[in-house]
């Protein structure tokens, strides 16, 4: 099925297998009531993503909190490429047993002072687009 824009509307079981294929994503949240677009480290996990996030980022503090997602590969010129936007609820990885699980998946870090924090983000809504073949 094609949307208005011609792009092909994606099921929800290519969107997840599009997300596992990539490894850094936006994490789309506001602050001070305004948009802000952060790089994330991630992984698909349990159908959750598990984002890494240093402790001192504001993106640290979207735990608790609505957010969306967004991962991409895009053609310069246009031709090929797909999208995926995720919306859903951020906790904060806590608890011995959780926080062993999100290491082992040794998601990297950018080895900021003061660690990193691990957060869960819940798929409630996901859309995904592709540019269709010629």
């Amino acid at each position: 099925m094609l949307d208005s824009a011609g792009l092909e509307v994606l099921p929800h079981e290519e969107c997840m297998r599009l997300l596992a294929t990539q490894g850094v994503g936006r994490l789309v949240y506001t602050a001070n009531a305004l948009p802000v677009v952060h790089p994330v480290v991630y992984v698909v996990d349990r159908g959750a993503l598990l984002m890494r996030v240093p402790r001192s980022s504001a993106a640290a503090g979207t735990r608790d909190s609505i957010v969306a997602f967004e991962v991409d590969q895009i053609a310069d010129d246009l031709s090929s490429g797909w999208s995926v936007l995720v919306i859903g609820h951020v906790t904060e990885v806590v608890g011995d047993d959780a926080l062993e699980r999100a290491r082992a998946l040794e998601l990297p870090t950018r080895g900021i002072e003061g660690g990193d924090h691990y957060l869960s983000m819940v798929v409630e809504l996901m859309t995904g687009r592709r540019i269709p073949a010629p």
